[in-house]
């Protein structure tokens, strides 16, 4: 049978809290910022300390559920008689578990019920630490979830609705949102369901949003990358070294001359502004910045770091594949310029798949870092102090900038590479990956090469998605195919038999009529063609080695001519198609 209570505890003496004894009994009495003064009996606990206990303002019901354990319910009700009519709910639930008219998966569900659908997705996020997900993943995933179950009015578990999501969902469409967002959330929620309906004790019995529908983002694909040519590549490196300092020696116009040249107005207002860096005004702006801070040769290197500092940063980003946030967390520790083959390890916290690797590098790329980091003496061991969080850390490779989206348009715009091409595709920092996956299929790597390099687990989105085709040499690649002509083949060229010494009549062609044939069986025209095989064959290397078969070198008298009696073996073996002829083979 079971009973409703109220639960106790023990709370610290409040300050300034009037001490009294009462039936033998220590009370304590006091008087809180807001409300009428209280009084609690006064306990003592285990380090001898004294502590008011209190009762709980609602009941909790204590009973025997359908598996025999002894469980402890809060009603949330202040009634006594409200309470023991939650618990008589409680106790009926048990009775059917135990006469197996429902399962105790079903009866732990009803319990769940009642809870803020909330509290159940901190326990989700709890799963998703234990299993080691990325922070920023987390982070994500409850902004998506905070904004659904706002939207949506999801407040408990059995509000959760296929139909009222689905329609969210369409509603965003047309308040533009892309395909691979609206994704997005409908992923977190169903990763969410899938998790309550899962376990020995399920929240849920069966995932309500399972039905809801993907949106096809190939038809709604808001941003195509592509891949940048070697072109490209080289003027890139060269205006993100020359740049930074080329911005302190840009030269001023007017905004009248300037508007005048680009729209063909003149403006009212006169004001200076500065020249725009290109490609060519470069050199010319690098040596007036020089000019303008030569009492400062200080900032000076300062600039020249920088820009050789962005530069290696793309040239790392194309030669090994590696992400942006990857690079940035890249340790001076985990890197190996010395060894047979130069390498850099990544941790699997820092890693997308969370898995670890080992990055292998181009000995001009190590040769490149390796000069790099000979700027700061024992580069290896040097720790800085991080003040934010008062501890030292191990110096990064790179000082990847926050705002190096921002750098790396600038560069495009000075090296007048245009951000989109004519189909609409994008360059970004992204981009620089998707053109060493293009790099190594141009270069003839083996596709299952390039996946490892590119740490891809499907093989698809290494040649689908990452690889560049329009910059594949497809015109070279076809050029490379065997040519078939038509007209002559070395089986019925007969200029070329003749010059041989090839007996045109046991050539067998597939023009003869089937009654000139001596059998007009099909096995008499392909035993033709062994025959014709063979005795091209041996002409063909008589013709080389100006020797016939079986005829003595005049070196050597002894010594026969190379390959001989590769006729008479032929024409004994015939052909059997692609694998290698057997003695034993026939035709």
């Amino acid at each position: 049978m079971g009973t409703v209570f109220r639960k106790t505890r023990t709370q610290p003496l409040p300050a300034g809290a009037e001490l009294f004894t009462r039936a033998g009994q220590q009370f304590a009495k006091w008087k809180p910022a807001k409300g009428k003064a209280r009084t609690a009996r006064v306990t003592t606990s285990e380090d001898g300390g004294l502590r008011i206990q209190t009762e709980a303002a609602t009941y909790t019901a204590k009973f025997r559920d359908g598996l025999g354990h002894i469980r402890e319910v809060s009603t949330g009700c202040r009634d006594e008689d409200a309470a023991r009519s939650i618990l008589g709910k409680l106790e009926r639930r048990a009775e059917l578990v135990r006469s197996g008219v429902i399962t105790a998966a079903e009866d732990a569900v009803s319990d769940h019920q009642l809870e803020p659908i909330a509290d159940h997705f901190e326990a989700f996020v709890d799963h998703l630490r234990a299993r080691e997900t990325s922070p920023v993943r987390i982070k994500n995933m409850r902004s998506q979830f905070n904004r659904i179950k706002s939207e949506c009015g999801f407040r408990k578990l059995s509000d959760l609705d296929g139909g009222v999501l689905t329609k969210w969902l369409l509603q965003r469409e047309t308040e533009g949102m892309s395909a691979a967002t609206r994704n997005g959330y409908r992923e977190t929620l169903v990763m969410f369901a899938n998790w309550c309906s899962a376990g020995t004790r399920p929240r849920l019995m069966g995932n309500p949003l399972a039905n809801v529908p993907r949106a096809n983002v190939k038809t709604d694909r808001r941003r195509h990358r592509r891949a940048m040519t070697e072109t490209e590549l080289l003027k890139l490196l060269q205006v993100a070294t020359l740049r930074p300092l080329a911005e302190h020696g840009r030269e001023a116009v007017s905004v009248d001359a300037h508007n005048s040249e680009a729209t063909g107005k003149r403006r009212k207002r006169s004001n200076w502004t500065y020249k725009a860096l290109t490609l060519d005004s470069l050199p010319a702006a690098v040596e007036r910045a020089r000019e303008r801070l030569a009492k400062n040769p200080d900032f000076i290197a300062d600039l020249e770091r920088l820009g050789r500092e962005r530069a290696l940063i793309y040239k790392t980003l194309v030669l090994t594949g590696l992400r942006r946030n990857e690079l940035a967390t890249l340790k001076v520790s985990q890197c190996d310029f010395d060894g047979p083959m130069p390498f850099v390890t990544l941790e699997a916290g820092n890693e997308k798949n969370r898995q670890g690797n080992t990055i292998p590098l181009r000995l001009d790329l190590a040769n490149d870092l390796k000069g790099w980091l000979s700027d700061v003496p024992n580069a290896s061991t040097l720790r800085l102090r991080d003040h934010s969080a008062n501890r030292e850390t191990e110096r990064k490779l790179f000082r990847v900038p926050s705002g190096l989206v921002r750098a790396f348009n600038g560069d495009l715009r000075a090296a007048a590479i245009p951000k989109k091409d004519e189909r609409g595709r994008t360059l970004d920092i992204h981009a620089l990956r998707a053109t060493f996956a293009t790099l190594l299929s141009k270069g003839g790597v083996a596709p299952r090469t390039a996946q490892a390099a590119m740490r891809h687990s499907n093989i698809n989105l290494t040649m689908g998605a990452y690889t560049d085709a329009k910059l594949l040499d497809v015109q070279g690649a076809l050029d490379s195919l065997p040519s078939l002509s038509l007209n002559s083949s070395p089986l019925t060229d007969q200029a070329t038999l003749r010059a041989t010494g090839t007996d045109c009549r046991k050539q067998w062609s597939s023009t003869s009529s089937p009654k000139d044939s001596p059998n007009n069986s099909p096995a008499t025209g392909f035993r033709g063609l062994s025959e014709s095989f063979s005795d091209l064959a041996s002409a063909s290397i008589n013709a080389r080695t100006g020797l016939r078969a079986n005829e003595e070198t005049p070196a050597n008298p002894n010594k026969k001519a190379p390959f001989a009696g590769f006729a008479n073996r032929a024409s004994k073996v015939g052909m059997t198609g692609f694998e290698p002829a057997a003695s034993t083979s026939r035709t």
